[in-house]
């Protein structure tokens, strides 16, 4: 059973959260891997989208007779062999790059990383945040003060704390989640992960 270091907003030592068997998860890095790939796909927005010969505009008419000119047969000016014709095998909007990945298996691939988290000494526990208004420098200080080695952290929220989120936007580096948001693309973007001691058995619970 896993131990994690508690910690108070002055970045003091103030006990020890054990985490329950759940967190004992066997790494599976083709199913971790499947879910990342997936997760980045159906993220994707499609803004590339080029126009075939029947949709430009003009070219109705065809541009010279077939024979006697001496030039090469046309059909219309909107072939894409012409100057703003159409384009052929150009990116379209209508490609769908959305990939499925059912329940089971991302919150598998979620308790597999955080479980490697906790083994590697990568996940730690917040005693409490307090925060009446968003303040950017209390948090940035309050980070400073934890062992995070200046990597890429998230922090996890038991609840929607509006004004920790509207701190944490201006600190490189520094995101945060709630719970219920949480998700395997965020673990892994993140070296270390920081839970609120609140949270600790909802997961426990979401994982059970």
């Amino acid at each position: 059973m896993a131990e994690l270091t508690v910690y108070n907003q002055e970045g003091a030592k103030v006990g020890e959260a054990k985490l329950s068997a759940v967190f004992d998860a066997k790494m599976n890095y083709d199913l971790v891997h499947q879910v990342v790939l997936a997760q980045r796909a159906n993220q994707r927005k499609i803004i590339a989208h080029t126009k075939t010969r029947g949709e430009v505009s003009g070219g109705g008419r065809k541009p010279w007779a077939q024979k006697g000119t001496g030039r090469a047969r046309h059909g219309s000016i909107r072939s894409p062999l012409w100057k703003g014709g159409g384009v052929a095998f150009g990116p379209r909007n209508t490609k769908v790059y959305k990939q499925k990945v059912n329940e089971k298996m991302r919150k598998l691939a979620l308790l597999q990383l955080l479980s490697r988290k906790a083994k590697d000494n990568l996940l730690i526990a917040l005693d409490t945040i307090v925060m009446e208004k968003p303040k950017t420098k209390i948090l940035k200080l309050m980070v400073a003060k934890l062992p995070l080695q200046n990597a890429r952290t998230l922090l996890v929220l038991s609840k929607n704390e509006k004004a920790v989120v509207l701190a944490s936007r201006n600190i490189p580096k520094f995101e945060t989640r709630n719970v219920q948001d949480l998700n395997v693309l965020d673990v892994v973007s993140a070296k270390f992960i920081i839970l609120q001691k609140d949270t600790i058995p909802l997961l426990e619970k979401k994982f059970a």
